[in-house]
């Protein structure tokens, strides 16, 4: 504890919940047919990378993964968006008539999904659009909810969900600091 903060969930917690969240997905989809993931910068696309693994390891078919960018489509920081770095949305195929998993490692006030949503269709009109989150810490401001959760995690407004990753973009831990 301390300046660290309180370990939520150690890199083993993490991996079930990965696990559960890949075998809530292939049931809710009924298997991979059609399905496609896509992460958010950054964190979500190295969840979503980790998610195709684990899907691949379930079913034997790897499902294809992409990344989306927000920055240009964030409405909290109009203004100012010329002096944000921006990063790539590389979706190396089509969206349009898949199943698409979105995928974030923290829900906070849903302004990230709103603003990834909103890249998404730029993109295409996929059949439907799923959110699946590593944390989900309440606080939403818009009417957003995941349907794929690995923890709930009631917090402070003041309170921060940091989610490590080591020098090969794996998931090790998630952290609440105050």
């Amino acid at each position: 504890m301390g300046e660290q903060g309180t370990v939520i969930l150690d890199g083993a917690g993490v991996k079930r919940a990965l696990t559960r969240i890949a075998h809530e997905v292939l049931e809710r989809n009924k298997g991979v047919q059609d399905l496609v993931l896509v992460g958010i910068r950054t964190g979500g696309v190295h969840l979503a990378q980790e998610l195709a693994m684990r899907i691949a390891e379930i079913e034997g078919e790897r499902v294809p993964v992409g990344a989306v960018d927000i920055t240009l489509y964030r409405d909290d920081i109009k203004g100012h968006a010329e002096h944000l770095p921006v990063g790539n949305t590389d979706i190396p195929f089509g969206i349009e008539a898949k199943k698409v998993v979105l995928v974030d490692d923290v829900l906070f006030t849903g302004r990230t999904i709103r603003a990834a949503l909103d890249a998404l269709m730029d993109h295409g009109r996929p059949t439907s659009i799923q959110l699946a989150v590593l944390i989900d810490r309440g606080h939403r401001e818009l009417p957003i909810r995941a349907d794929f959760v690995g923890r709930n995690v009631p917090t402070s407004s003041k309170e921060q969900i940091v989610v490590g990753f080591d020098e090969h973009n794996k998931p090790t831990d998630v952290v609440l600091q105050k």
